[in-house]
């Protein structure tokens, strides 16, 4: 019996310190996730439904501030187009959405709005722009094989371990993080890790395995 206390006492012992080896989270530091892209095509314009949970008010600098979710809806006109677009959600208690904004620099019309939830495969949207409508349905660029944001970070942690190291103080990370769902000619992640200073290590990951296909670092 003594035996038995003996060694129950020294694991309980040992557990905060085994906690603190390989049970920070690094999640609390997240900044920006953008978790889903539904996206959809016709004739007349391309559009994207992003899903982002953001910090607010927005910046670099290495502290991660409570954050909301966020849906950004982009369209891209095939042809140049004088009339602006409105973009109605579908689906669900209560329809939502509204007049879009012509962004020069991109050459795209956008729309955003603060939600309570995200949309899961698909979502149902209505686009009209003068005397045309159309209603449409984008869908979830993500697959089976795809990994979820907490585990591109996971990856990305592996990969630059030293310069998470570095900026970890008294057992505490200072820093923030910014994972992306990206949709190029396949699905990538991209990973910043932000410091307070702003200097952002940038990572682009295969979307399947977490492996890292690019590395940059800016001020």
């Amino acid at each position: 019996m003594k035996k038995y206390l003996s060694v129950l006492f020294m694991t309980l012992t040992l557990l905060p310190a085994l906690a603190a080896c390989g049970g920070y989270d690094y999640t609390k530091h997240l900044s920006e996730v953008r978790s889903d892209l539904f996206c959809a095509e016709t004739e007349e314009f391309s559009l994207t439904f992003a899903c982002i949970s953001r910090e607010y008010p927005y910046s670099l600098d290495g502290i991660a501030a409570p954050k909301s979710n966020v849906a950004e809806i982009t369209i891209i006109p095939a042809q140049k187009s004088s009339e602006n677009f409105t973009v109605t959600v579908l689906g669900g208690e209560k329809e939502w959405g509204g007049e879009t904004s012509y962004r020069n620099t991109r050459g795209d019309y956008f729309y955003s709005q603060g939600v309570k939830e995200f949309p899961e495969g698909s979502v149902s949207l209505r686009v009209q722009w003068g005397e045309n409508v159309k209603e449409i349905a984008a869908t979830s660029v993500k697959n089976e094989k795809t990994i979820s944001p907490e585990s591109a970070l996971k990856h990305a942690l592996e990969a630059e371990r030293d310069a998470v190291k570095n900026l970890m103080q008294n057992g505490c990370f200072m820093g923030e993080f910014h994972v992306r769902l990206l949709r190029r000619d396949a699905n990538y992640y991209y990973v910043g890790i932000v410091d307070g200073k702003g200097h952002t290590i940038s990572l682009l990951l295969d979307s399947e395995t977490g492996e890292t296909l690019a590395r940059r670092e800016s001020d």
